[in-house]
């Protein structure tokens, strides 16, 4: 009786161990092509950071949004890095091409360079749905030469087809257009 249960709960362990393990696919927020290619080549210097996510996101799993009280953490579909190390090496990439300058620094970077626009980053929301992602993002940015911070906000919907990977593409465009925001209203202080 002993070796047939031992032989059973055996069976049944190796049954248990047996299935394949679920396959985790890995997504980037990727830059878009600058509007702007065509801008003057420039030698500011931008600071991206400090960079805030909310919490309810930053983390490695997609957060999917399914109504308006509940959201599915999928554990398959991942963020390849950490959202608050994604989003400032983005809007850096998007920003140094629409400026056309190469001097542009996130938060993880050292740099000697004098620093002529620092913008602060806080994204207020991040939301994902299996249609559409949202972001609203508030900005700050200050320069060198004046006291008076730029504050600014950015409200983006971007359709997401495709699944998970719509997901990505889709906050890469809307990251893109923030970036832009703040490439004008750098433009607009330096005319000043």
């Amino acid at each position: 009786m002993i070796r047939r249960m031992a032989a059973l709960a055996a069976a049944l362990l190796a049954c248990a161990c047996g299935g394949p393990e679920p396959r985790i696919d890995f997504y980037s927020l990727t830059p878009t092509a600058a509007a702007a290619a065509n801008a003057p080549a420039s030698s500011l210097a931008i600071h991206i950071g400090p960079v805030t996510v909310p919490d309810a996101v930053d983390r490695p799993q997609m957060v999917v949004r399914l109504d308006d009280n509940r959201v599915d953490i999928d554990d398959q579909h991942r963020w390849v890095e950490p959202l608050k190390n994604a989003i400032p090496r983005l809007l850096a990439d998007a920003l140094s091409r629409d400026l056309n300058t190469p001097n542009v620094l996130t938060s993880r970077q050292s740099s000697t360079l004098d620093i002529d626009y620092r913008v602060a980053v806080d994204v207020q929301h991040f939301d994902s749905s299996a249609g559409e992602v949202s972001e609203d993002v508030l900005w700050t940015i200050r320069s060198r030469k004046s006291q008076a911070p730029r504050i600014g906000r950015t409200t983006v919907r971007e359709s997401a087809g495709g699944g998970a990977a719509g997901i990505a593409a889709a906050h890469s465009r809307a990251l893109g257009r923030v970036a832009h925001d703040i490439a004008e209203a750098i433009r607009s202080m330096e005319s000043k």
